[in-house]
């Protein structure tokens, strides 16, 4: 079993803004942050309030482009290109 890694305040705070990205893959942050979906599933649970946890697994459950392996083909990059306000 891999060492969890020590992230700090910034990182947690991304790794919570990715989860909630409808199309960041949980293999970006996993990649990015060496947390797996059941990692990042904890860190949410003791990050958020109990009721704001609840409606983001609402939301991700069953949500195909949060997962890499099952998203459509045509989805090739994990934001909008008008996402990011330069």
């Amino acid at each position: 079993m891999a060492t969890k890694p020590n992230l700090s305040a910034a990182d947690v705070s991304r790794v919570i803004e990715m989860a909630w990205e409808d199309r960041t893959p949980f293999e970006a942050i996993e990649q990015l942050y060496q947390l797996p979906e059941a990692e990042v599933i904890k860190l949410m649970r003791r990050e958020l309030k109990p009721s704001s946890f609840r409606l983001w697994r609402e939301r991700v459950s069953g949500r195909v482009t949060k997962h890499g392996k099952i998203r459509p083909a045509g989805i090739t990059r994990a934001y909008c290109p008008t996402q990011y306000k330069r």
